[in-house]
């Protein structure tokens, strides 16, 4: 079971003079899920080595038991610190495509042409596609076989307008993620601020916020357990 993990290389949060990046927990509890499944896990970026941390996901409010885990494993740390370049990858060597957020995906994997085409790939070749919290923000120009927005007609998730709002970064954000699936025509759907929820539609898989990354794991695996299950 090979599971490709892709995080953002953008490291400036808009023209704030603030630093931005991949959310911690986003990475750290699915790639303990995905561990624990005793999958191997490949770690990539566009510009490959340490990608950059988004700085409030480091703070102590911010922690939870995959990051406290994350900051005692050397392993996992030295796994972050050489990401694969992702132009270097190619959609048959993975069995599922997991994606990180934090706000640096929304100016760098969204429109990233290999990032776009290894979406495409996977979900063409019958493969699952995680995305969660900012994340889904690297669906906006992917399409479906057919040529329309991959989310057309899909039931999906991802941060909120209200969330965004309460971190005040509405205006800073390129776009909001909200926005953007429902304009896409994704059939968008929400739990409350800060709570967990995720929802699979097909081969996709999209979580609302940093609490919805653990269960989009999960929700992840299952695809894969799904498809790799003999016939009945």
């Amino acid at each position: 079971m090979k599971i490709l993990m892709v995080l953002t290389s953008h490291d400036q949060l808009g023209d704030t003079g603030k630093k931005t990046g991949f959310w911690l927990e986003e990475f750290a509890a699915p790639y303990y899920v995905f561990k624990g499944a005793g999958a191997d896990i490949t770690v990539a970026s566009p510009l490959g080595g340490q990608p950059p941390l988004d700085p409030k996901s480091d703070e102590p409010d911010a922690q939870t038991e995959a990051t406290r885990r994350f900051a005692k494993d050397a392993q996992a740390q030295e796994a972050l610190a050489h990401t694969v370049r992702l132009e270097t990858l190619k959609a048959l060597d993975f069995d599922a495509l997991f994606y990180p957020g934090g706000h640096g995906p929304l100016w760098d994997l969204t429109e990233n042409q290999q990032s776009i085409a290894l979406i495409e790939a996977m979900l063409l070749d019958g493969k699952p596609v995680a995305a969660v919290c900012h994340a889904p923000g690297v669906l906006r120009d992917a399409k479906a076989k057919d040529g329309k927005p991959l989310v057309e007609g899909r039931r999906v998730t991802g941060f909120t307008n209200s969330e965004e709002a309460a971190v005040g970064l509405s205006e800073v954000v390129p776009f909001l993620v909200q926005d953007m699936l429902e304009q896409q025509g994704g059939r968008y759907s929400k739990a409350g601020d800060w709570e967990p929820y995720v929802l699979t539609d097909g081969l996709l898989v999209t979580g609302q916020n940093p609490a919805s990354s653990e269960p989009a794991a999960k929700a992840l695996l299952a695809l894969l357990s799904a498809r790799k299950a003999p016939p009945a």
